[in-house]
């Protein structure tokens, strides 16, 4: 699985985890100099409070375009820091 942005590849894996439809890539998948931490944070009732990342290529910024659980929920546990991506980045 790949996450492609602009012609790039922002993380490829063949160990992700499928979630409510969304794949989740291990930490160690993402290119991390496409990666800002954000600001913005959000629960799940039952996977717990989400961190998001800005996607930044170039001069281009897309806000808040992909999240991680640094601290889920026991139920969670198996994608602590693992990445999922919001569906307008394309997955392959």
């Amino acid at each position: 699985m790949k996450v492609i942005r602009d012609d790039l590849t922002l993380a490829e894996s063949d160990q992700t985890i499928v979630i409510e439809g969304n794949h989740y890539f291990p930490p160690e998948s993402i290119k991390k100099e496409y990666f800002q931490k954000s600001d913005k944070h959000t629960t799940c009732p039952w996977k717990g409070q989400a961190s998001y990342y800005h996607i930044v290529i170039g001069d281009g910024v897309e806000p808040d375009a992909a999240w991680y659980y640094p601290e889920p929920n026991a139920k969670a546990k198996q994608i602590k820091n693992y990445v999922a991506f919001y569906k307008g980045v394309k997955e392959s």
